[in-house]
């Protein structure tokens, strides 16, 4: 608890942790100082990116006349991060001249798709957390002296089973991040961060189109109802907006918008931001298109009475306005067109929990193209 540092958000006080990236430059100093010393220690202070510092515990210290090897056990603060808990090792090596060198053991994964911070064929060890790694070891390097640091994690391939690695080609392994050497809890730059960084692997694997769904409901209807396999998607959470822009920015030509009418439905009333509890207007926007349409006072105040847009479509049916949802595709990919400047074709599926409920009329040409591509 003493690296602790609490954020508040939504009202809620949340406890900081600290990134692998972090971890493996507190083993990786731990490790080269029992190495040069010929003395165990059980504690390291390092410095991150974002200005703290950490003291951390060293576990697993052992050390001989050639080589050191200790190990940082991650703390994720209250993130639901799954690799909250990890023990990521470091083993100092003496080698001839005055490099630093940094090398990758079991559970350390392998780049295998260009588009990511690391160049393909290299350990997924993104720059930050080598700088910090580089950093750290020249403080306890005597002059003169070269090391080698290998890092291994030994549930790291276990554990990439449950990130996003194996959708990005890393292979083998988790990778060591962290751009401030801290875990913000629930920080929507993270969620960001992934976003972009799917958007940039499709966009270097020579990839000019996407699919762009809001969760892992979206990815499952697209696999069943589209023939579209979940690694072809990006998951965009509520971000809609910051996706639509990345796409953009990296030069994508068509997306398609694929996800449940609750989602959807937002921005056609001009809504990219999607996160209920600041936008929560599906049912009067969903109302307000209906009124249009002509439907009866009765019927839209059952409508507005509903909790879930899945309430209201029964409704719809048997009132005989199931046009609207290819009303509001259209309107959908309308507002998110202006909203990009033009700047990319737009197509929409909408969809209930049970079926397919519309497309908007470029989305079949370009779900056929994404299909070639």
């Amino acid at each position: 608890m003493e690296n602790s540092r609490f954020v508040y958000k939504n009202g809620k006080k949340l406890r900081t942790g600290y990134t692998t990236g972090s971890c493996a430059a507190a083993a990786a100093k731990g490790a080269a100082r029992m190495l040069f010393s010929g003395e165990k220690i059980d504690r390291v202070e390092i410095d991150t990116p974002k200005g703290w510092k950490l003291n951390l515990d060293l576990k697993e210290a052992c050390f001989e006349d050639t080589t050191a090897r200790c190990s940082v056990i991650k703390d994720a603060g209250d993130d639901p991060d799954v690799t909250d808990g990890i023990e990521v090792f470091a083993q100092a090596k003496k080698i001839a001249g005055t490099d630093i060198v940094i090398s990758a053991g079991p559970g350390i994964g392998k780049v295998t798709r260009p588009g990511l911070l690391v160049p393909v064929g290299m350990p997924a060890i993104n720059p930050v957390p080598r700088g910090m790694i580089m950093q750290e070891v020249k403080k306890v390097l005597p002059d003169g002296a070269g090391v080698e640091i290998e890092l291994s994690i030994p549930q790291g391939e276990e554990i990439a089973r449950k990130t996003f690695n194996p959708r990005l080609g890393i292979v083998g392994g988790i990778s060591v991040l962290g751009t401030t050497g801290i875990v913000e809890p629930m920080s929507e730059e993270a969620l960001k961060d992934t976003i972009a960084l799917e958007l940039r692997c499709r966009q270097a694997a020579g990839k000019n189109k996407v699919i762009l769904v809001p969760g892992s409901y979206g990815e499952r209807f697209c696999e069943q109802w589209l023939g579209i396999p979940r690694e072809e998607t990006v998951k965009m959470s509520n971000y809609l907006g910051f996706a639509l822009e990345k796409c953009a920015e990296l030069g994508f030509k068509k997306v398609i918008l694929a996800g449940h009418l609750a989602k959807l439905v937002k921005p056609a009333g001009g809504i990219f931001y999607t996160h209920s509890r600041v936008s929560d207007t599906r049912m009067e926007i969903l109302t307000a298109y209906l009124a249009v349409m002509g439907m009866t006072t009765e019927y839209l105040r059952k409508i507005m009475d509903c909790i879930t847009t899945e309430e209201a479509l029964p409704i719809i049916d048997a009132a005989g306005f199931q046009d609207v949802y290819r009303i509001i595709a259209e309107k959908c990919a309308q507002r998110c067109g202006t909203y990009i400047y033009g700047n990319l074709d737009i197509g929409v599926v909408l969809f209930s929990m049970k079926e397919l409920l519309a497309k908007s009329a470029q989305a079949d040409s370009i779900l056929g193209e994404i299909k070639n591509e």
